[in-house]
């Protein structure tokens, strides 16, 4: 199999007064402080988003990461790639847990059949690479942002098949999160919110994605999800319609 990273053997700790740039000065994964070694205590996780998918674009100008997988045309054929240097990494850094969306690690298809099974294809390429490895799933996630579907939101989008295809959406991505022992679910709201109340029901807002918790929770204890639910309260283009309403939110768990 191709090696990524051939340049790279695996980091280990040498101390602080180690000269080697490639080495933990002051992480000892083995050492214990108060019962608990720092592996333990430090529970690292790699977001494949920004380590492998991102492209370093900023809203000035194009993507600067250039990365060896570049020159692979096939979605399919890249997507595998990225999980084979993912775990080059994960092994080389000794990385207990990692972490994805699920349009991170498979592409999206022609339609939503397509692309389940894009995920689902990808996330036993994955599943076979754990076992072979130390390194575990802390948290699966749903990007219900980047394609222009979610322009007015995810949960809290005015259109309602918008809606039942985040809902589907979520729904596959709670069962490759189960598939790979991950966790916890995250539900990220990257484009839920709103630009400004004057073209906004905040109160219908906050209603849809009150519905849309309940029934991924519905979903969880229907399918056996042991795993916690965590919002992540993000704030980026819009204002962010988990922070306001994050403590009535939570009465839904």
């Amino acid at each position: 199999m191709k090696e990524y990273f051939p340049e790279i053997r695996k980091i280990k700790y040498e101390g602080a007064g180690s000269d080697n740039p490639m080495a933990f000065k002051y992480y000892d994964p083995e050492l214990v402080i108060n019962g608990r070694t720092m592996k333990e205590h430090m529970r690292f996780s790699i977001a494949f988003w920004h380590t492998f998918q991102g492209t370093m674009t900023d809203p000035f100008g194009k993507g600067t990461a250039l990365r060896p997988w570049d020159g692979i045309s096939d979605p399919m054929e890249l997507a595998k790639a990225k999980v084979d240097a993912a775990f080059e990494m994960f092994e080389k850094l000794g990385m207990p847990f990692f972490c994805f969306h699920d349009r991170d690690i498979a592409p999206e298809g022609e339609d939503l059949g397509e692309t389940n099974r894009n995920l689902f294809t990808i996330v036993r390429y994955i599943k076979e690479k754990m076992d072979g490895s130390d390194t575990k799933l802390l948290w699966g996630t749903t990007n219900a942002f980047s394609h222009p579907r979610f322009v007015h939101g995810a949960a809290t989008s005015c259109n309602a098949d918008v809606f039942a295809y985040a809902a589907a959406q979520v729904k596959n991505a709670i069962d490759a999160t189960m598939e790979l022992d991950g966790e916890n679910y995250v539900f990220w709201g990257g484009r839920e919110g709103y630009e400004t109340l004057l073209n906004t029901d905040m109160k219908l807002e906050l209603e849809n994605l009150a519905r849309f918790f309940d029934m991924a929770v519905d979903y969880a204890k229907s399918s056996g999800f042991k795993g916690t639910f965590l919002i992540n309260p993000s704030r980026r283009n819009r204002q962010s319609i988990n922070m306001i309403s994050m403590p009535s939110l939570l009465s839904h768990f």
